[in-house]
């Protein structure tokens, strides 16, 4: 659910509440009677607040939280998905920009993005949980790994970083019975890189082996 306005979305305010807590409340009320969960889009404290207290499983971006949000989410098991260069970061010049991007997203995404990455080591200072994500398709599909090198830089332990990616977002996910892990049982999603992401995480960048459901899809 979109519990705030949007970056990407003319007119729309990404600090204005869009949800009261009792439609916010609602909604997670119906999705689980359907065993289902629900992410809430929300770059405000204020909106991102309401969704926590009507019993979302996530906060995606948070953008602009302040301590009494995360502390809260922390309190009740919220997993705060920082898509931590979704936004003027990922672009380094105005010629990789996408084409066409409104005066208004690149505004909006300037001070968003000057917020993100307080937040974020905010959050791992406070120990807010974090499951990795990118917010596909504003994100290249192929670049999402380079969010490791950001939360390593943003305070977080290597493992902790590859957690994100593995159990964490497997547990938020409700798929820890499947994935997340390397355990017998599981799905044999596993990627191998050439050097120790505890030493340097970036290798992470450059997959060298895919096995995907038990099968090798990408070897050297």
């Amino acid at each position: 659910m979109l519990a705030t306005g949007a970056i990407l979305t003319l007119g729309s305010q990404p600090g204005a509440p869009e949800f009261t807590l009792e439609e916010l409340r609602a909604a997670v009320d119906e999705a689980n009677k359907a065993g289902l969960k629900v992410a809430a889009h929300a770059h405000s404290s204020a909106g991102a607040q309401n969704a926590i207290r009507a019993g979302v499983a996530s906060i995606e971006h948070g953008t602009l939280l302040d301590d009494e949000s995360l502390l809260l989410m922390k309190e009740h098991g919220v997993f705060l998905m920082m898509d931590a260069f979704a936004s003027w970061d990922f672009w380094p010049s105005l010629e990789e920009k996408p084409a066409g991007y409104p005066q208004e997203f690149l505004d909006k995404e300037k001070v968003s993005y000057a917020s993100q990455v307080r937040v974020l080591r905010r959050a791992v200072e406070l120990g807010v949980r974090i499951a990795f994500g990118t917010d596909a398709g504003v994100i290249p599909h192929g670049k999402n790994a380079r969010l490791f090198q950001v939360y390593v830089k943003s305070g977080m332990k290597p493992l902790d970083a590859i957690r994100t990616a593995t159990l964490n977002g497997a547990e938020l996910l409700g798929w820890s019975d499947r994935v997340g892990s390397i355990d017998e049982g599981k799905l044999a999603d596993i990627i191998a890189v050439r050097e120790n992401p505890l030493e340097d995480i970036t290798t992470l960048e450059r997959v060298a082996f895919v096995m995907k459901d038990g099968r090798v899809v990408r070897a050297p």
